[in-house]
């Protein structure tokens, strides 16, 4: 692929995400693929995937800032360091895996995060019986399932939504749009974390990941402004299809 080709691939493919992000969510199914298949190694695309779509974080964390001045400071301190020290966590396990390895798993990721996000609604309603049955704060199990899945986060960003929303409707909240709040600071926090660790490990292909970065923006913009005409349901469909299709792709890759 010519050189023009490529930079077409990554931009579109971060301006892409970024409309997805905002409205339907599944951006990483784009820009990870997208800069494995421009060369850029399994490990470093990875850690450069999360730098291209961390400030819609930002963004979707600022939008629900009055819900969260509404939380109690202590909740929301300890559920950011949680989701900090998670990040790290994951992150530094990624850095240390190594790349054959790496590249191994990375279908079996990808198949993962593609399932889950496919059933992220119905996740969302067994949550929200299984937390209607039981109304009991679990404070322990909701601390350590927030670490598992923020070590998830840091070292495969896939899905990460769907597993945070699932986790705080089950084990501790009832009302939709706290979960989201907290699910957003959550994904900032663990996010920006993570992107510091690959800064310091120096694995960010940097070029690319800014530009990708600034392009994302713009996708979520876009995207906040679309999300009011394209009907979310065929969006869905559509990061769905492209999820089997790069695991698939990935599949032959690493059989190849």
């Amino acid at each position: 692929m010519h050189e023009w080709g490529i930079w077409a691939l990554l931009l579109g493919s971060a301006f892409a995400a970024g409309v997805l992000n905002a409205i339907a969510g599944g951006g990483s199914f784009l820009t990870f693929p997208a800069l494995v298949f421009a060369g850029v190694p399994p490990i470093a695309a990875n850690a450069t995937s999360a730098l291209a779509v961390s400030p819609g974080y930002l963004g979707s964390t600022l939008g629900f800032r009055s819900e969260l001045a509404a939380l109690p400071r202590t909740l929301l301190w300890r559920e950011a360091t949680i989701a900090a020290v998670g990040g790290v966590a994951g992150a530094l396990l990624l850095l240390v895996t190594p790349a054959k390895l790496f590249a191994g798993v990375v279908p079996w990721l990808l198949l993962f995060a593609t399932v889950l996000f496919a059933l992220g609604p119905q996740l969302s309603r067994w949550a929200a019986v299984g937390r209607a049955a039981d109304g009991a704060p679990h404070g322990g199990a909701r601390a350590v399932g927030l670490m598992v899945v923020s070590v998830y986060g840091g070292y495969f960003n896939g899905g990460l939504g769907i597993l945070l929303m699932a986790l705080y409707t089950v084990l501790g909240e009832s009302n939709l749009t706290t979960v989201n709040a907290l699910k957003n600071l959550c994904s900032l926090v663990l996010s920006l974390l993570s992107v510091a660790a690959f800064v310091l490990a120096g694995v960010i292909v940097w070029q690319q990941g800014i530009a990708m970065m600034l392009a994302a923006t713009l996708g979520g913009y876009w995207g906040a402004q679309w999300s009011r005409l394209l009907p979310v349901q065929w969006l869905r469909r559509g990061v769905i299809c492209i999820g089997l299709g790069m695991t698939v792709a990935f599949f032959l890759k690493s059989r190849a």
